[in-house]
């Protein structure tokens, strides 16, 4: 009966999350906390999650010619290759600690969510470092500078957390990068497709798999991310900022709370 209700509890989270190319592993871990799962058994279910989710979202955004491949393969392989490293060192990391860390990532992505997120022009610019790129009818800069360090440290952090980055990423593209939204969020699906599998991979060979969440889960993300993709492409996903702005802070403060009941 348990997993029956995490099941469905995560089923609907993760439609919403595929909707926005988000991960939503900053709500996973909490459930699965909740049901009883330790730290590192919940960043580990969360991130395969994850994966599937993202992954068939994806295929769907690709159809709709929302996922900009080129831009993916240039800044995301820092994340992936951080991911599997965050995943592998959160094994010698108490829960608490982890707890806390997470918490405070998770305000400072409803902090992102909170802003204005406005779609900008291309500006120009042509100096070293900088890629313009022309993709589905739109131009944007693209600042290497500052894209390759974020997206690493996003990936650590996505990886030691399980979760996906893509509150993170998906302001960042828009905002430091003018990525118009609705490119940013099919793109960063394809992205947390990645980055999940390294996180999850770096976690299992830590030693932090359960087989008791993985097959159900694994399951409902099939479906979730699916039915997720299908309504993203009617629907504008910035109407939903807000929404997720306060659940994620709801999510911070439970966090704490349980952090500190285990110290």
């Amino acid at each position: 009966m348990r997993i029956i209700i995490v099941s469905l509890v995560i089923f609907l989270l993760a439609i919403i999350m595929a909707m926005v190319g988000r991960g939503g592993g900053n709500f996973y871990v909490p459930v699965l906390i909740a049901a009883g799962a330790s730290m590192n058994v919940a960043a580990t279910s969360a991130q395969l999650i994850l994966m599937i989710t993202a992954l068939v979202a994806t295929f769907v955004f690709h159809a709709y010619k929302t996922v900009d491949w080129k831009l993916a393969l240039i800044i995301d392989p820092p994340t992936d290759i951080m991911a599997f490293v965050g995943g592998y060192y959160a094994h010698f990391f108490s829960g608490c600690y982890l707890k806390i860390l997470f918490s405070v990532l998770l305000a400072l992505s409803a902090f992102f969510m909170f802003r204005p997120v406005k779609e900008r022009a291309e500006n120009g610019k042509r100096r070293f470092g900088y890629w313009t790129r022309s993709f589905n009818g739109y131009r944007y800069n693209v600042n290497l500078w500052m894209a390759i360090p974020v997206t690493a440290g996003v990936g650590f952090f996505a990886g030691m957390l399980g979760i996906s980055g893509g509150s993170f990423k998906i302001p960042f593209m828009v905002l430091a990068c003018g990525v118009p939204m609705r490119i940013a969020v099919g793109t960063s699906s394809a992205m947390v497709a990645v980055t999940a599998l390294m996180g999850f991979t770096g976690h299992v060979v830590a030693g932090d798999f359960s087989y008791e969440w993985i097959f159900p889960l694994a399951c409902v993300a099939v479906a979730a991310g699916f039915i997720g993709g299908k309504i993203s492409v009617k629907v504008n996903p910035v109407r939903l900022k807000h929404i997720f702005a306060y659940s994620t802070l709801a999510a911070s403060v439970f966090m704490i709370g349980n952090a500190v009941m285990t110290l």
